[in-house]
């Protein structure tokens, strides 16, 4: 169906990845769960955005996903997808993320524009920097900052600590992804931070990040003035790291795909559950 070939287009199932923590700075925001008016609002913005990015990144890479073995399967590439229904969907997407925006409040609309540059910005970074991998953690970051701003009409500054840390994190579990695709990416010139530095050194910069992901939880949560249950969920968090970085090394990438999706997705559904029932506990 065109509508199942769209969604594997953009991994739809990924927008488990930031989602929560936007669910998460809300909750906070609002000291309990916001309006269902601006909870809907947040999800097409997040939606469209997500969307948006993925699309173009597909649209972007397609000549790459076509020489690597590992992608050539995706949706444009075999033409499942034709590029005239991806740049649709582009477009529809990048209108729903403004529109969201614009119900919202008038600094979320006057801030969407520079948002929308830097997730579509992203998809061309690997070209020409090794910061890549912060560039895309930057792109999921918006969303706290965002989901702050649909609350309270500001940026507030717990939010941008949150942001921080889903930067970090979303930069470590990127230089982990990247580890499949190291040959490919020195060969055909592309500065993911394995093919740049080695995979034993990417991997300990990816240590570094989540351990400051960690740390920028905790300061989230004395700013938030959150308490003993999201602590808990801040110390699942780290376990689950750990457990991520046991299962690949520049010897055995076989168990790239669980570390990446599965923990990582538990990770950020689980400290969002347990921040909103610290924060109804609170109340």
């Amino acid at each position: 169906m065109p509508l199942a070939r769209l969604a594997s287009l953009v991994k739809f199932e990924h927008t488990v990845f930031a989602l929560p923590f936007a669910f998460m700075s809300a909750v906070v925001a609002a000291g309990g769960i916001p309006s269902s008016r601006i909870i809907l609002l947040i999800l097409a913005a997040m939606v469209g955005a997500r969307t948006a990015a993925m699309t173009f990144n597909r649209i972007a890479d397609v000549e790459f996903d076509r020489a690597n073995p590992r992608t050539a399967k995706r949706e444009l590439v075999t033409g499942a997808v034709s590029t005239a229904q991806a740049w649709a969907l582009l477009l529809a997407s990048c209108a729903l993320f403004l529109w969201a925006a614009w119900q919202i409040n008038r600094l979320a609309l006057m801030l969407a524009p520079v948002a929308l540059a830097i997730v579509l910005g992203y998809s061309y970074t690997k070209r020409f920097t090794v910061l890549s991998h912060a560039i895309l953690g930057l792109a999921l970051a918006i969303a706290p900052v965002g989901a702050w701003v649909a609350v309270r009409a500001e940026i507030g500054f717990p939010s941008l600590i949150l942001a921080a840390s889903v930067l970090a994190w979303t930069a470590g579990f990127d230089i982990i992804y990247s580890l499949q695709d190291t040959g490919f990416d020195k060969e055909h010139g592309l500065f993911s931070l394995p093919a740049s530095i080695g995979e034993a050194n990417a991997l300990a910069v990816s240590r570094v990040l989540h351990a400051l992901m960690v740390a920028l939880l905790v300061w989230f949560g004395k700013a938030a003035n959150l308490g003993l249950i999201y602590m808990f969920a801040v110390f699942l968090v780290a376990l689950f790291l750990v457990w991520e970085h046991s299962l690949v090394s520049p010897r055995d990438k076989s168990r790239v795909n669980t570390a990446f999706f599965t923990l990582n997705g538990i990770v950020s559904v689980s400290l969002f559950v347990l921040t909103l029932v610290d924060v109804l506990v609170i109340l």
